[in-house]
């Protein structure tokens, strides 16, 4: 592909991806078909895009952490836990066999959009913490950070419920922190693919800084919109990511 299509369809791609990512999650959706279309093999395609990725969380995180929508020393044991899963999936990963996480993800994910659908209140405003941030970022920092390092798709999806549902978080406030932890899971998976050499620079940056710009605008939207924007949004990411993996698992 010339390289004058190439370069405006990869910033395009990331910008999109992005603008999404930031508010509802599901922007690998956009992004791994475009890096692979390009004729990236596929470690190289999701190496390559962990790093086009952490552009778009940091941006996120960023702008929400300045917007006081996230604190980040309220995330420090989150942060922490979710890297040693992270680091503990990507290992795990080259080394077992990852087809019946990939047959059983989409079902749970379905669970997460019907309930959403039919909780309609879910994550309108802060409610009473069902566990205390310590042990719930030791389980689901570990539990979340793995699955993000060993198979990926939907991981915003769970941080977003499990912060709703277990610590009483607004689903705005539950966007932010969640983009706290992509950032964190996405970094220490790309600290892995750097080390294989498995991520193609120019076409990761490139797509990098749409990705930065996009989410800018998404997150100045999540703030400014609130549930009303996200939650829309959430269901219907959730549901396109459940019809592509029974695709690609089924087909």
């Amino acid at each position: 592909m010339p390289v004058e299509i190439l370069l405006p369809l990869l910033f395009g791609t990331g910008f999109v991806a992005g603008l999404i990512d930031s508010i509802a999650g599901g922007g690998g959706l956009i992004t791994v078909p475009v890096l692979l279309g390009i004729g990236l093999p596929p470690q190289v395609a999701l190496g390559t895009n962990k790093l086009q990725g952490s552009f778009g969380s940091g941006s996120a995180m960023l702008h929400f952490v300045r917007a006081g929508t996230v604190t980040l020393s309220d995330c420090r044991s989150g942060i922490f836990w979710t890297a040693i899963g992270a680091a503990l999936g990507v290992w795990a990963v080259q080394r077992l066999d990852a087809t019946l996480l990939k047959q059983l993800i989409p079902w749970l994910l379905a669970a997460i959009a019907i309930y959403t659908l039919l909780s309609p209140s879910l994550g309108a405003e802060d409610s009473h913490a069902r566990m205390r941030s310590g042990p719930f970022y030791l389980v689901f920092g570990l539990l979340i950070g793995f699955y993000d390092g060993f198979f990926g798709p939907g991981t915003g999806s769970f941080w977003t419920m499990a912060l709703m549902m277990l610590l009483g978080c607004s689903m705005l406030r539950a966007t932010a922190a969640t983009k706290v932890m992509n950032f964190t899971s996405n970094f220490v998976a790309l600290l892995f693919f750097l080390s294989a050499g498995q991520v193609r620079f120019a076409e990761g940056i490139v797509m990098g800084v749409g990705q930065f710009l996009g989410a800018r605008v998404g997150s100045k939207l999540v703030i400014k919109r609130g549930t009303a924007l996200i939650r829309p949004l959430f269901i219907t990411m959730v549901l396109a990511l459940v019809a592509r993996l029974i695709y690609q698992n089924f087909k």
